[in-house]
């Protein structure tokens, strides 16, 4: 496979061995990712993580000082690491160190089209905040138990994300309460037109709708300001105005362009939404279909993509450069699908893969008995038996307590052993109102 970013600093002779072991330890990573014959064990997966961790040993000692040279090593190790993160997560330890090694990249690649589209709400900034405060707490508990040189480029990569969110807040400051309302209306039909834009057929009612919603909100304006729902100008004019300005302009151009893109840039646009919908796929799906490891392939056409940019432009084979619509049709694009992989990341559960099928049937029972107890319950406990029999049928999987695989015992007994107690408490709670009921009667 070809190595993601473009190259930068030459390999020196002291760094060869390095990048040979680890291009044989990312062949290794990508043939175990391939093998769907079987699920994937921490047996398998250790050894090659302690490997990789001694290259960057050694690789830390080479360069002294210099660590922060990138070159092709650099890229390589990135892979590895990026692939050993997303299989920790595929066999269930999601809250140990080494699992938050991708979701950080994820992260960092959201924050940076965040702060290059200049509009984002609120609730996306909180989101982000969440996850890393949550990563940070993970690495804190792992302190004692992994490698410091991973610990150390882990806590980095989260600095990083951390800086880069207080930006996306304070670009945020001026905007008073009273305007927020109105911020994140544009923002939701500004995403709304770029969604329909990408649409297989495109739908000019649609388009018209979201344009009278910003007619009508201009039509309020007053000396060049908009103001809030009681009709007082409040701060946050610098942002709120430019951006239904973006919005009423970008609407004409699409309309202009009927959903058609620039013929130079058709087959960029091509494989970002095949992309797009795929994984768009894979989180209707997620719970049963997807191996973590699966996000890698998908995480490196983006980055490639995205790093072939220049200036944040997009630029044809001639080097000239994409029109406005072709290079927000295609940004949004990719950021979508940046917030999908990151919508799977932190969907992923603390379970190993070969129990997500026990898993699953459990989240399945857990949500149809909750939905029986919003219903108002069952008037005879004999409506339960059909719960009770699934139940049963999986606790007699168990052997001393603890679902078997083989003669393996997978990462994550505790998730499925709470969620299997959780879903007889619901069984167990419906069945003794119901006992109650009949009792009055």
């Amino acid at each position: 496979m070809s190595d993601s970013p473009v190259t930068n600093a030459p390999v020196g002779p002291q760094e060869k061995p390095i990048l040979e072991k680890l291009l044989l330890l990312r062949d290794q990573l990508l043939l175990l990712k391939q093998d769907k014959s079987t699920y994937v064990k921490s047996s398998d997966v250790i050894p090659l993580y302690e490997q990789v961790i001694e290259q960057v040993s050694i690789l830390n000692q080479v360069r002294g000082p210099e660590h922060l040279l990138q070159n092709r090593v650099d890229f390589v190790l990135d892979d590895s690491l990026q692939l050993i993160s997303l299989f920790f997560m595929a066999v269930g330890r999601n809250n140990e160190a080494p699992a938050l090694y991708s979701t950080t990249g994820t992260i960092t690649r959201l924050c940076h089209h965040l702060k290059e589209a200049a509009f984002y709400s609120k609730r996306d900034l909180e989101s982000l905040g969440y996850t890393l405060d949550k990563m940070q707490a993970t690495l804190d508990h792992g302190k004692d138990k992994y490698s410091e040189q991973l610990l150390t480029r882990i806590q980095y990569r989260l600095e990083v994300c951390q800086e880069m969110l207080r930006e996306l807040y304070d670009f945020l400051a001026t905007l008073s309460p009273e305007m927020t309302p109105i911020w994140e209306k544009l923002v939701s039909i500004l995403r709304a037109i770029a969604a329909l834009n990408t649409r297989s057929k495109y739908n000019q009612k649609d388009l018209h709708e979201l344009r009278d919603q910003l007619l009508q909100l201009k039509a309020t304006m007053k000396d060049g300001k908009l103001p809030d729902e009681q009709g007082e100008v409040k701060d946050g004019q610098n942002l709120v105005v430019p951006l239904l300005e973006r919005c009423l302009k970008f609407t004409e151009i699409v309309e202009q362009k009927q959903g058609k893109i620039d013929e130079r840039f058709s087959d960029v646009y091509d494989k970002l939404l095949e992309i797009r919908n795929q994984l768009d796929r894979l989180t209707m799906t997620q719970a049963w279909s997807l191996r973590e490891t699966d996000l890698f392939m998908w995480q490196r056409k983006l980055d490639r993509i995205d790093d072939s940019r220049r200036d944040g432009n997009f630029f044809d084979a001639e080097g000239h450069a994409a029109d406005l619509h072709a290079q927000r049709t295609l940004l949004y694009l990719i950021r979508r699908g940046y917030a999908y992989i990151y919508q799977l990341l932190i969907a992923s559960e603390p379970v190993s893969e070969a129990l997500l099928p026990i898993y699953n049937q459990l989240l399945t029972l857990r949500k149809c008995l909750v939905e029986v107890k919003k219903a108002g319950g069952v008037s005879n406990p004999r409506e339960l038996y059909p719960y009770s029999m699934k139940l049963n049928s999986i606790d007699n999987m168990r052997v001393d307590g603890k679902f078997q695989i083989g003669k393996d015992i997978p990462e994550g007994q505790g998730s499925v052993n709470d969620l299997l107690a959780e879903c007889y408490d619901l069984a167990y709670e419906l069945r003794t109102a119901a006992e109650e009921e009949n009792e009055d009667e």
